[in-house]
């Protein structure tokens, strides 16, 4: 195409391609999700001991 003489192919696809990276990015970390509170009265400490 002789009207995009200026921008050559693999500029664009390097541009399109950060664009793509950076919108996933985002997208990935824009929610945190909740991490579980775990107490340790849930978890008897006797069930932690391995009996080999």
């Amino acid at each position: 195409m002789p009207q995009m003489a200026p921008i050559s192919w693999l500029t664009l696809f390097i541009v399109f391609s950060a664009i793509l990276l950076v919108f996933s990015f985002v997208n990935y970390y824009s929610i945190l999700p909740k991490s579980p509170e775990i107490s340790q009265k849930s978890i008897p400490s006797s069930s932690m001991n391995w009996k080999w």
